[in-house]
């Protein structure tokens, strides 16, 4: 499945991002349909978070276009994107709650910073999200006395208190208990579906995800090594993908980090045969 401009909310125009001398994307090009739950794939350290980031403006591309509903994000002001930021919804790892605020508070905070809402009608849309997400009685209570599960909920309740278009998860499921992770799948399922929302996963657990996605890319080497429905991504030939879905310690992907050979580092093979020191002279 490649989704047309026409279906896609984000669009990745052969773009190109690093660090340096480093390539993160090399001139990859993709698009995330309106209205889905699309997951980002791959090994770590594959561009993942990076293409999350630059769709949230925190970082800009070198090269090519990255549009959202149409308009290049790239070349925008900080006032424009900021805009644009309001559209979405940014569910962090481990779920980054303040601290020094109640449950209740960490959920109101966009709705403060961002709009002139009466205080009664923020109360009103904070329930709401907590209820949504089933945590509408723990709104008094700190982050240090909810779970690590319920804190991504009372997260995710944050995210979606602007009612955006489009919320990203950066590794939700990390660090969950089996009840948790089934609970926050499901529940990024039924957001999506029930709110109308398009979703961005980035995850490395592949059974709950592929439960819940209608489209699945996977990054390799700064490129989509392949993208399509989670049956098709599972039934690919290409050997990176088949190592990768199949959790297989051999193939494209190697153990060793290239490097020297064993002899260059250590010498001839005989200054390490029984009976020596091991030391080389």
């Amino acid at each position: 499945m490649d989704p047309s401009s026409n279906d896609s909310l984000i669009e990745l125009r052969h773009l190109t991002f690093g660090y340096g001398e480093r390539r993160i994307l090399d001139d990859i090009s993709l698009s995330i349909p309106k209205g889905k739950v699309t997951a980002l794939l791959g090994a770590s350290g594959g561009g993942k978070t990076t293409i999350l980031r630059l769709i949230g403006g925190q970082i800009r591309a070198k090269a090519g276009q990255l549009l959202f509903d149409g308009h290049d994000i790239t070349p925008m002001s900080q006032q424009q994107i900021y805009a644009v930021r309001r559209r979405m919804g940014m569910l962090f790892q481990f779920g980054a709650l303040f601290a020094d605020l109640d449950v209740f508070e960490n959920v109101a905070f966009p709705l403060r910073e961002h709009t002139d809402l009466p205080e009664a009608l923020i109360r009103d849309i904070v329930l709401m999200k907590l209820n949504a997400v089933g945590l509408r009685g723990a709104r008094d209570l700190r982050p240090s006395e909810v779970s690590g599960g319920m804190a991504r909920r009372v997260a995710l309740a944050r995210a979606i208190a602007l009612d955006p278009e489009l919320v990203m998860y950066d590794e939700p499921f990390s660090g969950l208990d089996p009840i948790s992770l089934g609970t926050a799948a499901r529940l990024i399922r039924h957001l999506n579906d029930s709110v109308g929302l398009t979703s961005i996963l980035v995850s490395h657990e592949l059974e709950e995800t592929f439960a819940i996605a209608d489209h699945v890319i996977i990054l390799a080497n700064g490129k989509v090594a392949t993208q399509g429905t989670p049956d098709e991504v599972r039934k690919s030939t290409d050997p990176l993908v088949y190592q990768y879905v199949n959790a297989l310690p051999d193939g494209p992907v190697q153990f060793d980090y290239p490097g020297a050979t064993v002899e260059q580092d250590f010498g001839p093979a005989e200054a390490t045969k029984p009976g020596k020191s091991g030391v080389p002279s």
